[in-house]
C-alpha cells in the first residue's frame, strides 16, 4: 500500500490552507464546530502537565481549524481509551484512529522507532534532526517500517532535548560508574557502556523512586518535561549539555483510517505535524532555559557540565548502539544506520 499522500497543487495549497495554518499557529479558537470526520487522538501525557494543553491540545485544534472542520481531532489523555502500551495495536486495529505519543514504547517491535526518537549525540539542532528526517530521507524508511505494522507515521514532533536529572554530579565518564538511572531504549544501552546501571520504573513511580534512592537520576524528556513530573523537587543536579538536542515524539494514524482521508487532508495534516515540531522545539527550549535558571536561583540546584571526553564517549557508544540496531534490523535500521553515520560526518564529528 502506498502510504505517501498525493501532494495538491501549489496554488490550491497556498490559497486553501496557508492562511488557515498561519491563523491556527497563532492561537487555537475557543470552540470549533464538529467536522464530517472525527479522529480520537490519544497521548501519553496526563492532563496535569502544562504541555498537554500548550502542545497537544493546540495540535488537535490546529488540524481542525486548518481543515475548516472537515477533520476534527478529539484529544484524549494518557490511558484515556486504552493503556499507553496498547496504543500502537489500537491504532493499527482501528480501535483508536490516531495518537500523539512517544516512539520508544514500540522500539522492541519497530526498531526503526529508535531513529525517530533520537540517539544520544546524533544532533544538537532542530534543523539537523529535520535534515536527517526530511532531506536525507530517513522518514521515508521509518514510514515503511511503521506501514509494515499497519500504521502511518506522520512524522516526528520535537520535545526539545534529553536532559539528565541526577542526585550525584556527573562531569566525567568515571562519574557514571554505578549510577542508577531510570532509563529506557537506546539511551539505556549507551548508559550501560558508560558504566551506569539503568533501571526501568513506570512514570507514576518515578518521583518516589528518586525520593527513596531506588534510582540516582532519571531522564523524562527535556528539562521542562521533567519539570512537569516534578523531578526538580527530588534531584540536586541537572546535567549539561542535553544528551540529545531534540528528542522526538511522533504522530501516528491507522493505515485504514489514513487511506480514507483525501490527499488534501493528508497534505495539511503532514504540514501541521512538521510545523508543530518546529513550534514545540522553541516552546520547550524556552521553558528549558527558564526552568534551569529557576532550578539554580530558587531551588539551590546546580547545573553540572560534562567534559569533552565524556561527551566523546557518549557519541562513540551511541554509534555503537546504532550499529547494533542495524545488525538486528537490517531491513530498516540497516538503511538508517549508515545515514546517521553520514550525518555525523557532515557535522564534522567523525
Amino acid at each position: 500500500m502506498n502510504t505517501k499522500p498525493t501532494t495538491p497543487s501549489r496554488r490550491h495549497f497556498l490559497t486553501g490552507t496557508t492562511a488557515a495554518l498561519a491563523t491556527a499557529a497563532l492561537a487555537a479558537p475557543p470552540a470549533i464546530a464538529q467536522g464530517t470526520t472525527t479522529w480520537r487522538m490519544q497521548t501519553h501525557w496526563p492532563t496535569g502537565n502544562w504541555y498537554y494543553e500548550d502542545v497537544f491540545v493546540k495540535f488537535c485544534n490546529r488540524v481542525t481549524e486548518a481543515t475548516g472542520g472537515e477533520l476534527t481531532i478529539t484529544p484524549v489523555q494518557n490511558d484515556g481509551l486504552v493503556r499507553t502500551g496498547e496504543v500502537l495495536d489500537a491504532v493499527r486495529r482501528g480501535l483508536l484512529e490516531s495518537a500523539f505519543i512517544y516512539p520508544a514504547y514500540w522500539i522492541g517491535r519497530i526498531p526503526a522507532a529508535a531513529h525517530l526518537n533520537g540517539f544520544i549525540g546524533m544532533w544538537d539542532k532542530h534543523e539537523e534532526m529535520a535534515a536527517f528526517m526530511y532531506e536525507m530521507g530517513a522518514l521515508d524508511i521509518i514510514r515503511e517500517a511503521y506501514a509494515a505494522q499497519g500504521v502511518y507515521q506522520a512524522g516526528p514532533v520535537s520535545y526539545a532535548g534529553l536532559a539528565l536529572y541526577s542526585n550525584r554530579p556527573l562531569r566525567t565518564t568515571a562519574d557514571f560508574a554505578g549510577w542508577k538511572v531510570r532509563s529506557t531504549g537506546p539511551a539505556a544501552d549507551v548508559f550501560v557502556k558508560m558504566g551506569a546501571t539503568p533501571v526501568s520504573i513506570p512514570g507514576a513511580e518515578l518521583y518516589q523512586g528518586l525520593q527513596t534512592g531506588v534510582v540516582d537520576g532519571a531522564h523524562w524528556g527535556s528539562t521542562s518535561t521533567g519539570w512537569g513530573m516534578n523531578l526538580q523537587e527530588v534531584n540536586k543536579y541537572i546535567v549539561r549539555p542535553d544528551l540529545v538536542g531534540h528528542l522526538n515524539g511522533e504522530v501516528i494514524v491507522g493505515l485504514d483510517t489514513w487511506s480514507k482521508s483525501s490527499p488534501e487532508i493528508q497534505a495539511i495534516f503532514n504540514e501541521i505535524v512538521r510545523a508543530t515540531s518546529a513550534d514545540a522545539s522553541a516552546h520547550f527550549l524556552y521553558r528549558d532555559m527558564t526552568y534551569a535558571q529557576q532550578f539554580v536561583d530558587e531551588m539551590g540546584g546546580e547545573l553540572t557540565q560534562l567534559d569533552e571526553e565524556a561527551l566523546e564517549n557518549l557519541r562513540r557508544y551511541s554509534l555503537e548502539v546504532v550499529d547494533e540496531y542495524s545488525a538486528k534490523d537490517p531491513e530498516y535500521c540497516g538503511k538508517l544506520g549508515p545515514m546517521l553515520h553520514e550525518l555525523q560526518k557532515l557535522r564534522g564529528l567523525v
